[in-house]
């Protein structure tokens, strides 16, 4: 009878770490969603941005400083991008894990 309750057990260890597998996998897929919407915003952003400096440059003003938050506008962009990387690489492994369904 040992034996059998020591096997449930680990049946039940088992079943507890493939939902907590799902659940992270579920948490990753929404972060996913929301790196690819702000990597769209981010994106928006830079135009919106770019378009001032137009706007700026035909009107006669020092555009520098709208320049400069293009640059950091961009190298955030960078970051984001990399994270998404992370994130799609963090899916990968999760579903490793789970296995197919």
């Amino acid at each position: 009878m040992l034996r059998f309750a020591s096997r449930t057990v680990e049946s039940f260890a088992m079943a507890i770490s493939s939902l907590e597998w799902t659940e992270q996998l579920d948490f990753e897929c929404r972060q996913l969603i929301k790196a690819d919407r702000d990597i769209e915003e981010g994106w928006q952003r830079i135009r919106d941005q770019e378009d001032r400096i137009r706007e700026l440059s035909a009107g006669g003003h020092d555009a520098r400083q709208a320049l400069r938050l293009v640059d950091v506008l961009k190298q955030t962009l960078t970051e984001w991008q990399r994270h998404r990387v992370l994130i799609e690489q963090r899916i990968a492994y999760l579903q490793g894990q789970i296995g197919p369904n």
